[in-house]
């Protein structure tokens, strides 16, 4: 294993409170010291990152990768070379793969996937129910002794709320994280946008924001109930952050995410037959975006996530409603995160931790800090860097962006996993 030296950048570390330039120390895989100078280091490599900043390695919470099953929109290997270029060490792996993630099998072929593609911090999430089907549990003891983070549901709606009540019975005994979508898939009606203005001039099948918060008080009752720790993927109304906020203050074991686009897109943005807007949840209104932001600024949403979900073309042509929804969205986090740090949203370290230090907290890992004897895994960028998004500077199989063609600032240059260098300037 290399001894590195990352030498003369703006270390920002939110979980120790650093934001100083500096120099870091790696060996053996692991955080050796963070300070001005180390006597006696014999570096192996040494990287200047003089106008960079240095920061633990991104933690997505929500991502799919398309394998096992669906090669033909992405393949393990594209999707951590764009995560590994996008400063991501650690992928959280909904369980709608095919097969679903619902058996020891398919965690473990996750495992093998991961180990032959060179990035092994892929984290399955496991299925609630076995096939997603909602009906019946599935065997989560066994599931998370095979190496699941989790247990979620991911678009999949749960048949009843009895069901639901078990799991969560279920995964509280077991201290499981619950990570769910809050989304009443009968009020959603098959929607495609928020139910509002712009839906119905278009004659767009709307999602009214009640199909979020029904479904997120029904759980939030549940979660009282039972104990159960949960963790809210992707919320997208202000609504949603009142409630969170509230069941905080209740002392409920509850923790929230949003989806980086929700933070910049609304309802306004979209080109109405641009199916590369076409996301779930919908985009939502400049007020619900703009509570959003304040929901993490002040604490209520704990953490952003990529919800990278890449397709194929095909995926995406057709009439709007008939789309699969989705983004390609791991390429664009840092250049997003750095727009709301330059808007006034968010302070860097207060979106660094973000990505950082609070998943870390969300799912118990020993990661997203630069403490000493932590694994190393760093994200290098350079915060002035210009790019275009092209087939030139992409990495993911999947190119449905609605920020395609456009230019972006903020570029990582070195990230490191457990102190191996997965991403490096050309």
């Amino acid at each position: 294993m290399k001894r590195i030296q990352i030498n003369h950048g703006r270390i920002i570390d939110p979980a120790n409170g650093i934001d100083r330039i500096g120099d870091v120390f790696i060996a053996d895989g692991k955080i050796l010291s963070v300070a001005s100078k180390l006597d006696a280091f014999d570096a192996d490599i040494e990287i200047d990152a003089s106008g960079q900043v240095v920061c633990p390695g991104f933690i997505d919470l929500s991502t799919r990768l398309r394998e096992p099953g669906q090669s033909r929109k992405a393949t393990f290997k594209s999707e951590t070379l764009a995560a590994a270029s996008a400063g991501v060490t650690t992928l959280c792996l909904q369980p709608d793969t095919v097969p679903v993630i619902d058996t020891p099998a398919v965690a473990e072929l996750i495992k093998e996937l991961a180990e032959k593609a060179g990035y092994p911090q892929i984290l399955p999430v496991a299925a609630l129910t076995q096939k997603l089907e909602g009906t019946e549990l599935s065997s989560m003891l066994s599931l998370k002794q095979a190496g699941c983070i989790a247990v979620g549901h991911a678009n999949h709606p749960v048949k009843n709320l009895l069901i639901l009540r078990r799991a969560m019975e279920y995964a509280a005994s077991h201290d499981l994280l619950l990570m769910l979508r809050p989304n009443d898939y009968w009020l959603g009606n098959n929607g495609c946008a928020h139910e509002g203005e712009l839906a119905t001039r278009y004659g767009l099948p709307g999602i009214p924001e009640a199909a979020e918060t029904i479904a997120l008080s029904q759980c939030l009752e549940l979660a009282e109930l039972t104990g159960c720790r949960v963790h809210f993927g992707q919320l997208s109304c202000k609504r949603s952050v009142i409630k969170i906020q509230q069941a905080k203050n209740d002392g409920l074991r509850v923790t929230a995410d949003v989806a980086m686009h929700q933070l910049h897109l609304t309802e306004n943005d979209m080109t109405p037959f641009d199916s590369a807007y076409h996301v779930l949840p919908p985009l939502r209104t400049e007020a619900d975006k703009q509570y959003l932001r304040l929901g993490l600024a002040v604490g209520t949403i704990d953490s952003i996530a990529s919800d990278h979900q890449p397709h194929d073309l095909d995926a995406k042509l057709g009439a709007f409603p008939e789309t699969e929804p989705g983004i390609s969205a791991l390429e664009t986090l840092l250049p997003l995160l750095l727009q709301l740090v330059a808007e006034g949203a968010l302070t860097l370290p207060e979106g660094i931790a973000a990505l950082t230090s609070k998943p870390a907290e969300i799912l118990r890992l020993r990661r997203g800090a630069l403490t000493p004897g932590l694994p190393a895994d760093v994200c290098l960028f350079d915060p002035n860097r210009v790019w275009r998004i092209d087939a030139d500077n992409w990495h993911s199989q999947g190119t449905n962006t609605p920020y395609w063609g456009q230019t972006l600032k903020g570029r990582v240059t070195h990230t490191l996993q457990a102190g191996r260098i997965i991403h490096k300037p050309a």
